[in-house]
């Protein structure tokens, strides 16, 4: 018999090193509290606690997972999940030990699983796909309303019912460019980064005079939380001009703390809150945050839009109409926008987090709005939040075909799918305040 062969040697640099085991409880205790910060996604823990300030879609988002699984919010918000895997290799410091479950028991695995598979399922349907033409009609139809806007003093003139409808006209532009900026900010139009970056920089900065930086830090960390007090900036009113959800009002109320008269929060809504957020705060607000963090590129962007509207409307206006229009298209935009976006959220379930599954944390802070021609136009689709925020990288035209999955999904294991008619929704934003303004009150007298 021939001899065994002799094994080659395998160089140090090159053996195989045992990778490291973590349990949950030790995955937990890095959630930002301290100084380090893990998460986990497909088992595998990372640490982030450096990469967060680098972080393309802000630090804070990816904070909100700390001591966390964020396998769903991961596959959620990313469309090139194989180039983001490879600048995730050098923070991968192990993976959870074999005995541990892959999620946390806070979390529903039986959902969260057959989640996973609908979202395959929608994947393989094509859903994640969007209709280019559908977006190009949508961004002509704004343009068409911005030039109608100006025809209408040209040719018209500067009187009251002209300038009326140029503001109307103005404003529906404003209104409509938001969700549109909406779908290229969500990375829903094209498949890669480059060119929905690019589109959001021009509709947001050229078209409404914003940050795209801002938008991405607010409203990414809304979706990774909905509705969770310190992680989600849409509810940071409270406590400071309002006492939202159950929980926190009544916690509001048992420490004595009155920063406004909460019982008639209802009321003073109509007052701070529609009219007022956009042409009061957000107008400044913006050019602070451009500045503050040196985005110079959306200040561009931002500055190319107030030029192009002054040089445009300062001739037939003069100045004090101008800033007069101005002032009212904002406040119109304003009342549009917030109704429209506090419709699905606010009378919802609001909390601290409680580090649900993804389905639970986005159903139980989210309702819909029912589907017609006009509720999805006026709402830029977000009548069907709930999907929405199942799937926000979904393009918004595919929202009606996957709403009946997701209320299969969510008859079969209990969980309320809420739809209402347009006039209800806004109805229940002024009755949940009302509500919990009440609670506030009694724990406030009598806990």
């Amino acid at each position: 018999m021939a001899p065994d062969p002799v094994p080659t040697p395998v160089p140090a640099s090159a053996q195989h090193h045992q990778p490291r085991y973590f349990t949950w409880e030790e995955v937990a205790q890095h959630s930002g509290r301290e100084k380090e910060r893990w998460l986990v996604i497909d088992r595998k823990v990372y640490n982030i606690s450096d990469f967060s300030r680098r972080h393309p879609g802000g630090s804070r988002v990816i904070s909100h997972y700390a001591g966390q699984d964020a396998t769903d919010p991961f596959v959620a918000f990313h469309i090139n999940k194989g180039l983001v895997r490879k600048y995730m290799n050098s923070l991968l410091i192990g993976e959870l030990a074999p005995e541990q479950p892959s999620f946390e028991p806070t979390k529903n695995k039986e959902l969260t699983d057959e989640f996973r598979e609908l979202r395959a399922t929608v994947e393989r349907m094509g859903l994640m796909k969007a209709n280019h033409l559908f977006f190009l009609f949508y961004l002509l139809h704004i343009l068409l309303l911005d030039v109608a806007a100006w025809l209408t003093l040209w040719i018209f003139g500067t009187s009251l019912v002209p300038f009326s409808l140029c503001a109307v006209l103005l404003s529906t532009v404003q209104a409509q460019a938001g969700w549109l900026q909406h779908d290229f900010g969500h990375l829903s139009v094209f498949g890669t980064s480059t060119w929905n970056h690019l589109l959001h920089h021009f509709v947001i900065g050229h078209l409404k005079g914003a940050p795209a930086s801002w938008w991405n830090h607010l409203h990414f960390q809304h979706h990774a939380k909905p509705n969770c007090f310190r992680k989600d900036p849409d509810i940071n009113m409270h406590p400071l001009f309002f006492a939202l959800g159950k929980v926190l009002s009544v916690e509001l109320g048992k420490q004595k703390k009155k920063h406004m008269p909460y019982n008639h929060q209802h009321k003073y809504f109509f007052l701070i809150g529609p009219p007022a957020l956009l042409p009061l705060y957000f107008q400044w607000y913006i050019f602070y945050f451009a500045v503050q963090r040196k985005k110079w590129v959306d200040l561009a962007w931002m500055l190319s839009f107030y030029v192009r509207v002054f040089l445009t409307y300062m001739p037939l206006l003069g100045l004090k109409g101008f800033l007069g229009l101005f002032f009212i298209v904002r406040f119109l935009e304003s009342n549009w926008f917030v109704w429209v976006t506090q419709m699905n959220h606010i009378p919802m379930h609001i909390d601290y987090d409680r580090n649900v599954d993804w389905v639970s944390t986005q159903l139980q802070a989210t309702c819909n709005v029912h589907q017609s021609a006009f509720n999805d136009w006026f709402s830029g689709h977000l009548n069907f939040q709930i999907e929405h925020h199942l799937f926000p990288t979904m393009p918004r035209h595919n929202y009606h075909k996957v709403a009946p999955l997701v209320q299969s999904l969510c008859a079969k294991y209990g969980i309320k799918y809420k739809s209402k008619p347009l006039f209800s929704a806004f109805a229940d934003i002024v009755y949940s305040l009302k509500e919990s303004g009440q609670l506030w009150l009694d724990a406030y007298l009598h806990q």
